[in-house]
Order: C-alpha cells, then structure tokens, then sequence
C-alpha cells in the first residue's frame, strides 16, 4: 500500500515532530534552565494567541485589540477549575463551567434559529435576545451543576492522581477556549457592524472592562480564590511542552484548512472588498462573526495554557498595554501568514523576554521596551510587509487544483482539391 502525500506534507511533519523531539530533549535532560524553558513554552503560548489575531486582522481585515480580553478570561476561567480539584480536591469548577458553556452554546444555536426566521429584527434586539439567554443559560447551568459535582468528583478521585490532573487540566483548557469564544460571539453581536478603527477602540474598551474585573473578581465577582489585584496563586504548573506544541499544531491544521476552504476563501473576499463580496451573495457579518469567534477561541486556549505555566495570575499581566503584543508579533511576522506568526512569537519571546533580559546590565532590563521597538522600526522600515510577508511553507500555502486544459476540437482537414473536370477537349 502507498501512503498519499507530497513533498511539503512530509517535510512539514518531518520538521515538526523533529523540533518536538528537540525541545523535549532540551527540556528533559536539563540542557535549558527553568528561564529558558518558560521562554520557549510562553513563545508557543503567544504564538496560538497570535495565530488566532492573524485570522481575525491579517485575513479578515479587523482591527482587534481584544484578543488580550480573550487571553484574559481564559487563563482565569481554566486556573479556577483546576485550582478547585488541585486545591480544593473538587470538581465544582469543572462541573459548573461545562454545564454554562454548555446551556449558552445550546441557548446560542436555538436563537440563531429563531432569528434566522424572524426577519427584521435588528441589532441591538438581537443582542438583547442573546444576552437575556446567556443569563438564564448560566443561572440554569450553575444550578445543575451542582447537584453532578459530587458524583464527578467521585470519579475522578477513582483514577490516579495524575491521570486525573491532566484530565482536569485538559477539559479546563478545551472549556476556557470555548468560554472566550462565546464571549465574543455576544461581544461581536453589536460591534462587528463597526468600521474598522471603531471597532479597534471597541475592542480595546473590552480589554479594559475584563483587566477592571480581574482586579475585582474577589468582591465584585465573589471568586475569593483568585484574591483580585493581589494575583492569584496556587495554580497547579501542569502546562509542558507537549502540550504547547500539540495545541499549536491543531491551530494551524484548523486554520489551515479553514482558508483553503470556501469559508476561507469568504473570509478573506470580505477582506478586499466587503462590496464586492456582498455583491457576490456572500454573508458578511457571518464571516466576520466566524474569524472572530474562532480567533477568539484561540485566544482562550493560548490563555489557558499560560495561567498553568508559572502557577500565578495577576491582572496586571492583562493590561491593555500588553494587548498590543499579539499585534506587534502579527505585523513582525507578516499580515496573511501563518508561518511568519510562528516565527514572530518565539521571536518575540526569545528576544524581549530572554535575551535582552540576559544581555542588558542588571537594572536597566526594562530597556527592553525601548530596544526592541527601535529594532521593529528599522524592521518596519527595510520590511514593510514583515519578515515573511506573504510566504508559507508549502504545506500551509493554498494549493491550487491544476488547470484543466480545454478539451481540444479536432480541425477538421481541409477537404481535398476535387479534381479539374474542365472539358480538354
């Protein structure tokens, strides 16, 4: 039997799973101290979340400031379910964080039903419709997950302790990333209709309103574990490099396939020409909607594993300042390319967080943020389009089905001369 497959495929996975065995060698044996090692897995981290603003900004042309509000909300809600079974020996985070995300993605898909038959019904009525759901979803979630909290527990308990770490911490993940994705869906309800730049503003504006909750979460919110502007501490450190590169690999799979679709291929038209692209029939807030619930699904995921990497969140590290840092590694890498995505965040990573912080003398290591954006200007100005522009490995590059070649008619002969019958005569 003959496996299918080019040359780009096989060299892709080749390369990754080679760079997988590296840097687990390099972790395992020790050959990179602690530091190092969070660097690399922080750069993996911020490559997810950027990849997820690549999508949103570089192929659907929205200028979003939110992915760090996303980032946000993810790395708190998966440390709060896992700081409840590492700490608190019970599943209440996890029971009740499946159950609401559950009941709002079922309450979400019965609305958009009932909206798709009610015709004209407009924005903000829609948003009131969707939020009025998202209430009495989360209310009925919270009430029947605590009745499955001690029979969860009880099953988890049964497995080893580690086993039922990583079961935890994975589910924490999966849900952190679709918690931020409906959060955006109802986020973007109202403001995707914005034009560009005031979307941008509507976005930083959420970054803002999330950092202001964080710092309150334990009076305001009433989650007294994740004790509000002090940080949150106890977090269990269960984030590898395993699990950074495998969430990294399904990222760029999903959006792979995603823009050699014809949704991808709709996403980016709205792009180009949102004219054009409504003129052709195509939806153009569905679109939108899609790349930027799925960018922020991303954003969740990427949070979720940082919050387990050092074991400590605090709201400072959400600030809006730090919101421009998925943007910074877009544009450092390329609009439009995953590859260059890629190469920016470990870039950016290595470089601000590890080699400035290594080369510059003691105390002066916050002139990093003056380093480093005098060497995104000189970038910017010898490489406008980012280091990669528009390349991809060929395995992300969109494959173009061959030219068909028109069916030839064949010409027909020219008819042979009739012979002469003139009379000679």
């Amino acid at each position: 039997m003959r496996l299918k497959g080019n040359r780009g495929t096989w060299g892709f996975w080749g390369v990754a799973i080679l760079i997988f065995v590296v840097g687990q060698l390099l972790i395992s044996t020790g050959a990179v101290n602690d530091f190092w090692k969070t660097i690399i897995l922080i750069g993996g981290v911020m490559a997810i979340v950027s990849l997820g603003l690549n999508l949103i900004y570089g192929f659907s042309g929205q200028f979003s400031l939110g992915q760090w509000g996303f980032y946000a909300l993810g790395a708190y809600v998966a440390a709060d379910i896992t700081y409840r079974w590492y700490q608190l020996h019970n599943a209440s985070g996890l029971v009740v964080v499946f159950m609401v995300v559950t009941l709002i993605g079922l309450c979400y898909l019965g609305i958009g039903r009932l909206s798709a038959r009610l015709q004209g019904m407009d924005t903000l009525s829609a948003f009131a419709l969707y939020l009025a759901g998202t209430i009495v979803a989360a209310v009925a979630g919270v009430a029947i997950g605590q009745v499955l909290i001690d029979p969860v527990t009880a099953l988890l308990t049964a497995l080893p302790p580690d086993l039922a770490m990583q079961i935890v911490f994975l589910i924490s993940v999966l849900l952190a990333g679709v918690f931020a994705a409906e959060i955006s869906y109802l986020f973007g309800l109202p403001v995707l209709a914005l034009a560009s730049d005031y979307f941008g503003i509507a976005t930083l504006g959420f970054t803002i309103i999330v950092k202001v909750l964080l710092d309150n979460s334990d009076t305001l919110l009433g989650f007294t574990e994740m004790k509000g502007a002090r940080g949150m501490v106890g977090i269990p450190k269960t984030t590898t490099w395993f699990w950074v590169f495998l969430f990294l690999m399904i990222t760029l799979l999903v959006l792979r396939n995603l823009l050699q679709s014809s949704h991808g291929r709709a996403v980016v038209s709205v792009r180009e020409d949102e004219i054009a692209a409504k003129a052709m029939g195509i939806n153009i807030a569905s679109q939108k909607t899609l790349a930027f619930v799925l960018g922020s699904l991303f954003a969740g995921i990427g949070g979720a594993l940082y919050a387990h990497i050092n074991g400590f969140l605090h709201p400072n590290t959400f600030n809006f300042i730090k919101s421009f840092d998925p943007m910074i590694i877009v544009v450092l890498g390329g609009l439009g390319s995953l590859t260059g995505t890629v190469f920016g965040a470990f870039a950016w990573a290595l470089i601000l967080e590890g080699v400035l912080r290594v080369v510059l003398p003691q105390g002066f290591e916050t002139w990093r943020f003056v380093v480093y954006p005098l060497l995104l200007l000189v970038m910017m100005l010898l490489r406008p389009a980012g280091l990669f522009g528009g390349f991809e490995v060929p395995f992300l590059r969109q494959v173009l089905p061959p030219l068909r070649k028109s069916a030839e008619k064949p010409t027909p002969e020219p008819a042979a001369a009739a012979p002469e019958t003139g009379d000679h005569s």
